[in-house]
């Protein structure tokens, strides 16, 4: 078997060590004689797996001892509404900054949920092309919390900046594209989660680091299994959680530490490869890319042809060279690379080498 360089936007490539050990591991864990899938998350073993996949986390992110780390199910989708209704029984408005899909979808659960909702700034006036500086951002007087999105999968829209936030309200952070590709201050942040299909392991684990003191500031109607609160208090074992997800989360964690050399390391090579990319797209009329520089997301590159009657062949011919799923997502079209960490420099420097290619033979 060839594998082939995957560059899906999620689910997303996996290391192919985390595979490799994952495929050893398959049918006898550690000479248990049996498969982790197969283990009670009560059992010894398991319960070592999930307690060092969390402090492989915590060290790889430096997070404080005052956050408590959940792996929760559902996907960032469910944590859409989960943020307003663990930080709202209080009162206040829920506030968001807008900057494309995923952002919207956030506030538009909110106003499902019958709370007050205040968009603080919006990226809605260019196009959606540039994300809102920080002295466009204006709360409302009641806010809860500040909600943003880190980076638009969809868009290719990433900040280049950590909002800052009275120190009364909670920054809260859709990562779910981005967590891991480098260093990062948790301590900037009341509450940040991710989807687990990118960047951290495979699709229906949820991953949301909270600062102790919001756990208890739930709505009274809040699901029980949507309350982070009970999550913390049951060390994410409330019920069954996804048991293999969170395995192999913690081999892709350990792949991080170990063999990458930390979120630094990854850092720079997420740096080259993007800059690779995008240098290929503005060295060519051929292709090209709507974001501002400094907004161009490292993780989700979106670009189109100069003639989109061409797009149909890019598809087939990249796609028989191996490079997989260069589609745009269906609401925009073109194409889009996603870069997340698993994605290796090789990738990059074929999808490059075939993007000069076609620009050759059909410009």
């Amino acid at each position: 078997m060839t594998r082939k360089f995957n560059f899906c936007a999620g689910p997303a490539a996996l290391p192919t060590a985390v595979l490799e050990r994952a495929r050893d591991e398959m049918l006898d864990y550690q000479g248990r004689g049996l498969s982790v899938m197969e283990m009670s998350h009560r059992s010894d073993e398991f319960v070592a797996i999930a307690s060092k996949a969390e402090a492989d986390l915590r060290a790889l992110l430096d997070i404080p001892a005052n956050y408590r780390v959940l792996f929760m199910q559902g996907g960032a989708s469910t944590q859409f509404a989960g943020v307003p209704l663990n930080l709202l029984g209080a009162g206040g408005a829920a506030n968001y900054l807008y900057t494309g899909i995923w952002g919207k979808k956030a506030i538009k659960e909110a106003e499902h949920l019958a709370v007050g909702s205040h968009v603080a700034a919006s990226s809605e006036s260019n196009g959606l092309i540039a994300v809102p500086r920080q002295n466009a951002i204006q709360l409302s007087g009641d806010a809860g919390y500040l909600h943003y999105t880190a980076n638009e999968t969809i868009g290719g829209l990433e900040f280049d900046y950590i909002p800052e936030v009275p120190a009364d309200v909670p920054l809260v952070c859709d990562m779910s594209s981005s967590i891991l590709s480098g260093p990062l201050d948790v301590s900037r942040f009341g509450v940040i989660y991710a989807g687990a299909q990118k960047n951290i392991g495979p699709a229906g684990l949820t991953l949301v680091i909270v600062r102790e003191d919001l756990l208890d500031r739930a709505r009274k109607d809040c699901p029980t299994m949507l309350n982070w609160k009970t999550a913390a208090e049951a060390d994410s074992m409330f019920n069954t959680p996804p048991t293999y997800a969170w395995y192999l989360s913690g081999l892709v964690f350990e792949w991080l530490k170990d063999e990458v050399g930390g979120l630094a390391a990854m850092n720079a090579i997420n740096d080259r490869k993007a800059q690779a990319l995008y240098a290929a797209i503005d060295g060519n009329d051929f292709y090209s890319n709507p974001i501002v520089i400094e907004n161009r997301s490292r993780m989700n590159v979106p670009f189109v042809l100069a003639d989109d009657r061409l797009d149909a062949a890019f598809l087939a011919e990249s796609e028989a060279a191996g490079l997989l799923n260069l589609a745009g997502h269906r609401s925009v079209g073109g194409m889009r690379a996603s870069l997340y960490n698993a994605v290796p420099e090789a990738a990059v420097t074929a999808l490059v080498d075939f993007m000069g290619d076609f620009a050759r033979r059909h410009g």
